[in-house]
């Protein structure tokens, strides 16, 4: 049988085999390194510093975000943590570091010859166990609306504070949290809650306002004169600019005398004119656009006690739109009253050093905004999203309506299930089942390690009390013990739990199956035009063509 020849391009650099392998599983561990200290109450935060801006953050999707990663399969990582934050918004870091570890403990096996088939049929395994288990654990919630069920859900949004900036005001964040999330439509669509900026001001300073609101747009003259207050108003949500443009904008004209000039400036005036004058014979009171108004069209407005706003940002007239039942226009011709959104009450107030405009009342969407105060820019980036993260476990958590205890106890409670289940079966399966509920203890273990205690200690005293059946038993942070911590409530929706296990299991089986990389460098044939074969720049092929010709 004659060898087989694979002819790659110049410049292909190709890497296989288990020395790959182990490649790929030390990159992942040095993402890992870098997010692994930011977990837990007591986590550690990062400073990433680009050229344009500096973040400060312990949120592992944004820091693994911001990270410049180039090496390819530590980009997996990055996927499966923007994954998390996009499905249940908490629980980034710890799928980060699952991941890790599950590659970590199985390294030995990959260097002993164990074939990663194996391993992935393990981890599926092991994986499909620990589901499982969690479904049987988790504590159902009782009905949206009840004492209980908002008791429940604040424990959950407090848990889910502990680890960020906002931790020393979780109980007033927390409560701000639940609200928004309980003044939403039983479809929950979280993109109707809106979180504002203002700097200046105590963080305890922030509030809640049960509608729309949005910082007051670039006004012109003849604003002061506009009414900033309506009740049940029309409000007319447009497309359009309202604002006269000079005439070397739009066209050439070639004119012989004043009064044609004239007719022409006539013709812009009196275009601009029947708009408005549309607008205000449709009933609307109030006018939000997504481009310009003009000086002109605003003392108008003003004239006849409208308000008006242009330059409205894209997220805000969505969120308008959607609450007070309007539809955006994108033509002024043929507004029925259909289109136009109402309110129960518009008005315009000051927060802080800003003035903002409040649609509340809203009665064909729920919606809700939180407005953050604060001092640095940075402090109120990272309380921003901290607070996102709560209002997502508090909506994933009324969705789902199962939680179970924090602290790691849940992942403790999963080793010692899976450590039992794997001494019930033979062979490799034994080993590389152990090895994944070993890893599962880096979760307990790292909250120890970043509270700067001493983790073997603490796990020795979680291992004990899980196997005599307390299952709930986690990390106590601030004594260097365990405790009950359902009983502390400490809960986290399962959903969190059960989506990091399955995305951090599908990452260490990708990782583990890609046996070869292969990079194709861009050729100088790719750069510039095909160069002819007497110029001694051919492939690989035009080599070896000339190699035979014994020069």
């Amino acid at each position: 049988m004659q060898p087989q020849i694979i002819l790659l391009k110049e410049g292909t650099d190709t890497s296989q085999g288990k020395g790959q392998l182990i490649s790929n599983i030390n990159a992942c561990q040095g993402i890992v390194d870098a997010v692994r200290t930011t977990l837990g109450p007591r986590g550690m935060d990062k400073m990433v510093v680009d050229k344009k801006r500096v973040t400060i953050s312990n949120d592992g999707a944004t820091i693994m975000k911001l990270l410049d990663i180039v090496h390819p399969a530590a980009k997996t990582l990055v996927d499966i943590a923007r994954s998390q934050d996009a499905e249940v918004g908490d629980g980034t870091t710890s799928v980060v570091i699952l991941a890790g570890e599950f590659l970590k403990e199985v390294k030995t096996f990959i260097e002993d010859g164990v074939h990663p088939q194996i391993i992935i049929r393990a981890f599926r395994t092991a994986c499909s166990l620990a589901i499982r288990r969690i479904r049987e654990l988790a504590v159902a919630l009782g009905e949206r609306g009840t004492a209980e069920t908002r008791a429940t859900l604040l424990k959950c949004a407090q848990t889910s504070l502990n680890s960020k900036i906002l931790s020393a005001h979780k109980d007033f964040f927390s409560q701000i949290a639940v609200d928004a999330v309980l003044a939403l439509d039983e479809d929950l669509d979280v993109n109707m809650i809106g979180i504002k900026k203002v700097t200046g001001g105590s963080m305890t300073e922030s509030l809640l306002v049960t509608g729309v609101a949005f910082k007051k747009t670039f006004s012109y003259a003849g604003y002061e004169q506009m009414p900033k207050h309506f009740v049940n108003p029309k409000i007319a949500l447009l497309n359009v600019e309202l604002e006269l443009k000079a005439e070397k904008d739009n066209a050439e004209v070639q004119i012989e005398t004043a009064a044609d000039y004239q007719k022409i400036v006539d013709a812009e005036w009196n275009i601009i004119y029947e708009k408005l004058d549309k607008l205000h014979k449709a009933g609307a009171q109030i006018v939000l656009s997504r481009l310009p108004i003009g000086d002109l069209a605003t003392q108008y407005f003003a004239d006849r006690g409208m308000y008006c706003a242009g330059r409205v940002a894209d997220e805000d007239m969505r969120r308008v739109a959607k609450a007070t039942g309007g539809q955006v226009q994108s033509s002024v011709q043929d507004m029925p009253a259909d289109v136009l959104g109402t309110c129960g009450l518009f008005e315009e107030r000051q927060v802080g050093g800003e003035r903002f405009e409040f649609f509340e009342g809203c009665i064909h969407s729920r919606s809700a905004t939180v407005i953050l105060r604060g001092g640095a820019e940075q402090f109120i980036e990272e309380a921003d999203r901290s607070l996102h993260d709560a209002i997502m476990i508090v909506s994933r958590t009324l969705k789902h309506k199962s939680v179970v205890a924090g602290a790691g106890a849940i992942e403790m409670e999963l080793s010692r299930y899976l450590r039992d289940y794997a001494r019930t079966i033979p062979g490799k399966a034994q080993l590389l089942i152990n090895a994944y509920a070993k890893a599962l203890e880096i979760i307990p273990r790292q909250l120890v390690e970043n509270a700067g205690f001493d983790s073997t200690n603490v796990l020795n005293k979680l291992r004990m009390k899980h196997a005599e059946g307390g299952k709930w038993f986690g990390v106590d942070v601030n004594s260097e013990g365990i405790l009950d911590a359902y009983e502390a409530f400490v809960w986290e929706p399962a959903i969190v739990k059960i989506n990091a296990l399955t995305a951090a299991s599908e990452a260490a089986q990708l990782i583990l199956s890609v046996d070869e990389t292969v990079r194709n460098k861009q050729s100088e044939v790719e750069k510039g035009p095909m160069p002819g074969p007497r110029r001694g720049r051919g492939g690989a092929g035009a080599r070896a063509f000339r190699g035979r010709g014994g020069r």
